[in-house]
């Protein structure tokens, strides 16, 4: 077995420790008082009294007075007291024998207290509380209570419930986060998580999970496996072994009920196996299972329908029956003898198989209702928790049943089951890897790569080999799950078309977020489409065709695709729909593609496609200029992405958000979501989330001012090289790219050759095969820039005509920021304003509040003054021109006039010049005071 460290901090409970903290503070300052930590068994309660009482010592304060109850005492009067007491470091007034004897009221114990107090601070710290006797108990609780300033005794009481410390502060201990978990678990491993024996990440997620965040729980479960188990060399005991005394513990609160409610308690807790994970018991079966039983009513009625009855076990909501906590239901059915609970699910069992009462209608988790169908799949899993063994007639019927319209949750739980009485070891291998299947498609990656750990090495015909690269598309290495997919196609093809086909497309989709244009073909062309299908077959030719440069084949091939895609109501063909629309530029039809399959991800599932739905469509959305539906759409998708273990995904959609961050929140919100989305896209080649993230905080350079930064990210992106940006998105930066080498002067020198000139020449290919809306507008652009002065204001007109015929705020607000900046600096001021100011209005519309800024200070240095948003946010440097702008950004980073003068492609004498004005302006008079006023408004 593996040596399993004890823990050396608390994890998790920073805020329980400050409220301690405090607590003891106060007591060395001379006032009382009392806490009463109450928690579920394991939850740390105990850890926290012992740091208590170990803080308080350590820092000599004063003496400490402390017990734990035993439960043999609890009907002794006054034992509590008399162990309390027996701690004491000196003789005490009140010998603790006599205590025993003759007992002590509840003011003899307050005075007892105060006077053990009087001369230094005294701490009380008794665990398991509830568990005294009654008399200590309401003793101690009353001296409590009485506690305050000037007694110099503090009271911390741990107990299971508050039952007998009523009026007393309390504070409920819960469950630890993910995070404190992973770091509890990080440091039991430890020499099981070395370098050499890494813990596996399957392995750590069925602890954590099976731990539901509970330390002592989770120290059992770590501290049973053996170093092979961990490390995922060896398969996992199901159940997983240890924290049993865990389980005990809950177990034993409910020791005290009488035998009838106990039955109760069993018979609810085996009516949950049929049941998705959350839903409870059904009521209705519950009561004809007590019927059955024997039970009475009476203890029915008290049971069901008050929490007193079952000691707070059960609560009843409508018609289902829920424990209070989940690991009461483990408790219960861990206690129980295996003959007993295989009785009570063979009474279940049948009571399914003859009667339909209460199953229809059945309260989905999330508080919808879904009508289940017949009971047979729900008796089937009743039959197989009363079977003694295996079973490859009831696994038969187990899988037969476990098939559509059943949510996936409840197939795959079934099929798990059928695989766990199988006889055959391909069949056993089968079944758990068609349950990881359906466990992935309900959102759950950890469990299903738990199921796939079971299937084995090498199941037959390649379906754990696909649900393992479906699983690595979402959260691993793309080329990874391209490759596992690819060996599933191969694998599967000779009898299962269906699921070749879904390992292809898996295949060629991890293909495209590696940018690897040639992989992408390949697995394309090994696709075989079924002949109805033909939609998909459109969409095969079309985008090969594209991808091969045969653009009027494949615009008309994708545009029938689109045109038999309207007719679809799989959300995969409306996601694949709506990627021909966007790889078309037709960037409505992308939107309604993705609002369609959003909506019916969300009535027919499955829950796995539910962020990859919400980032397809927040993607269109913002390639349409609609920011803040974009973020909306992304930020919903980021959470989902987050609960269904898709990091792959959020690394995308953090793209999206960097994307809507670079128009509307400025330079930290995007830097945040693109630095996330590259630390996700770095790992797994993810070159697609890569190449708009670094284009998301180019653009976000642009609107602060530093086109110099910007083009030195763009640069790599949209020029020939191995950094070269993603196949499908380089295009959409180039625009970006040539603004910033423009305003940076990193223009090419002579006969219109260089990176900027050939970067147009490419853009301007690409315009005259997609249909995006907005491209011609930013060719205009992009050539006006670039041209001489004798032709730029012909190109800007050109521009802002095809913005007026395609519409779009933003992109028609940043030409005119342009075309107006362009005019001011040939001293046509009068002439700018108009277009500075319809771009300033434009800007505030669409809430891109930098590029707001930006366009004030230009329209303040063309002489008009700025109200509205843009002027209320206006800061000094806004009264600069944007050339002083850059010069004054350069020397607050410490750069030297030489040095400004090489980056910005100006001459030293320039930038002497804009500098005395630079500190005339801002009435500073040193490059150290500028530093400071850059910094302050940075921050």
């Amino acid at each position: 077995m593996t040596t399993v460290h004890s823990p050396l901090r608390l994890y998790g409970r920073s805020g329980e420790l400050a409220i301690l903290d405090t607590l003891s503070a106060r007591l060395r300052n001379g006032d009382g008082g009392a806490l009463v930590l109450t928690a579920l068994p394991g939850i740390g309660r105990t850890a926290l009294l012992d740091g208590a009482v170990a803080a308080h010592r350590e820092r000599a304060v004063g003496p400490v007075l402390t017990a734990t109850a035993a439960p043999v005492e609890q009907r002794l009067p006054h034992s509590g007291l008399h162990a309390l007491l027996c701690s004491a470091p000196g003789p005490l007034p009140l010998p603790p024998d006599q205590v025993l004897r003759d007992g002590i009221g509840p003011a003899d114990l307050l005075t007892l207290l105060r006077e053990l107090g009087a001369d230094r601070p005294l701490m009380v710290c008794v665990d398991d509380a509830h568990l005294w006797d009654a008399e200590s108990r309401a003793a101690l609780g009353f001296a409590a209570r009485r506690l305050g300033a000037g007694s110099r005794v503090a009271v911390v009481l741990g107990a299971g419930d508050g039952a007998g410390f009523a009026g007393l502060p309390a504070l409920l201990l819960g469950p630890l986060d993910d995070d404190a978990a992973a770091a509890l678990l990080d440091r039991l491993t430890g020499a099981a998580g070395a370098a050499d024996h890494p813990v596996d990440p399957v392995v750590r997620g069925e602890l954590l999970r099976e731990a539901a965040g509970n330390p002592r729980l989770l120290t059992g479960l770590a501290g049973r496996l053996t170093p092979d188990q961990l490390a995922g060399r060896t398969a996992l005991p199901s159940p997983l072994p240890g924290g049993e005394d865990v389980l005990d513990a809950h177990a034993a609160r409910l020791g005290g009920l009488p035998p009838d409610t106990r039955t109760l308690l069993l018979l609810a807790a085996a009516a949950e196996e049929h049941e998705p994970q959350g839903a409870g018991a059904d009521a209705a079966l519950l009561l004809r299972a007590a019927t059955a039983a024997g039970l009475g009513p009476a203890a029915l009625d008290l049971a069901l329908l008050t929490p007193a009855g079952t000691a707070g076990a059960l609560q009843r909501a409508g018609n289902r029956v829920h424990f209070s906590h989940p690991l009461l239901r483990r408790a219960i059915l861990h206690r129980a003898t295996p003959q007993r609970r295989r009785a009570v699910h063979g009474l279940l069992a049948t009571l399914l198989a003859t009667g339909t009462a209460g199953l229809r209608g059945r309260v989905r988790p999330g508080g919808a209702t879904t009508a289940t169908g017949p009971p047979a799949l729900a008796a089937l899993v009743q039959r197989a928790g009363a079977a003694a063994g295996l079973d490859a007639a009831l696994a038969d019927a187990l899988e037969a049943a476990a098939v559509s319209p059943r949510p996936h949750a409840e197939r795959a739980a079934a099929l798990a089951r059928a695989a766990m009485l199988s006889t055959d070891e391909g069949l056993r291998a089968d079944r758990f890897a068609a349950a990881a299947e359906h466990t992935r498609l309900a959102g759950d990656a950890g469990r299903a790569r738990a199921l796939l750990a079971r299937a084995g090495g090498r199941p037959p015909h390649g379906g754990a080999h696909r649900v393992r690269g479906l699983l690595a598309l979402r959260d691993g290495p793309a080329a990874d799950a391209r490759e596992e997919l690819l060996t599933a196609a191969a694998l599967l093809a000779p009898h299962d078309p269906r699921r070749t086909l879904d390992a292809l497309l898996g295949a060629a989709e991890a293909a495209w977020a590696m940018g690897d244009a040639l992989a992408y073909l390949d697995a394309m062309a090994r696709i075989t489409v079924p002949v109805p299908e033909r939609a998909l077959a459109q969409y095969r030719d079309g985008m090969c065709a594209m991808l091969r440069g045969r653009v009027t084949e494949g615009h008309a091939l994708l545009r029938h695709c689109l045109d038999s895609a309207g007719r679809a109501r799989d959300p995969a063909a409306m996601l694949r729909a709506g990627v021909a629309a966007l790889v078309l530029g037709d960037i409505d039809a992308a939107c309604r593609s993705g609002a369609r399959a959003l909506a019916a991800v969300r009535v027919t599932g499955p829950d796995s496609l539910l962020p990859q739905a919400l980032e397809h469509l927040a993607y269109a959305e913002l390639r349409a200029g609609r920011h803040a539906r974009a973020r909306a759409h992304a930020l919903e998708g980021l959470r989902a992405a987050r609960r269904t273990g898709q990091p792959n995904t959020a690394a995308h959609l953090h793209a999206v958000l960097a994307l809507a961050a670079s128009v509307e929140g400025g330079t930290q919100p995007c830097a945040a979501h693109a630095d996330a989305a590259l630390a996700g896209a770095g790992p797994h080649g993810l070159a697609q989330a890569a190449t708009l993230a670094t284009w998301a905080l180019a653009r976000a350079d642009l609107a602060a001012g530093r086109p110099g930064e910007a083009a030195a990210r763009l640069g790599p992106l949209v020029r020939p090289g191995p950094r070269r940006g993603h196949f499908a998105a380089r295009m959409l930066a180039v625009p970006c790219f040539v603004e910033a080498s423009v305003l940076a002067g990193r223009t090419d020198r002579g006969g219109g050759v260089g990176p900027v000139a050939d970067a147009v020449a490419e853009f301007a290919v690409w315009v005259t095969y997609t249909t995006d809306p907005a491209a011609p507008a930013q060719l205009a652009r992009c050539r006006a820039l670039l041209a001489p002065p004798g032709e730029a204001a012909g190109r800007y007109e050109e521009a802002l005509a095809h913005h007026d015929r395609t519409g779009g705020d933003f992109e028609r607000a940043r030409t005119q920021l342009l075309y107006g900046a362009w005019l001011r600096r040939r001293r046509r001021t009068r002439e700018a304003r108009e277009p500075l100011r319809d771009a300033l209005v434009a800007f505030e519309r669409c809430g891109a509040r930098a590029w707001a800024d930006r366009a004030g200070g230009e329209l303040r240095a063309a002489g008009e003054a700025v109200e509205g948003a843009a002027a209320g946010r206006a800061d000094p440097l806004c009264a600069l021109t944007p050339q002083q702008q850059r010069i004054a950004r350069c020397v607050a980073e410490g750069a030297t006039n030489r040095e400004v003068a090489l980056r910005l492609s100006v001459s030293t004498r320039t930038v002497d010049h804009h500098l005395r004005n630079v500190f005339a302006a801002l009435g500073v008079r040193s490059r150290t005071e500028l530093a400071t006023m850059l910094g302050r408004r940075s921050g």
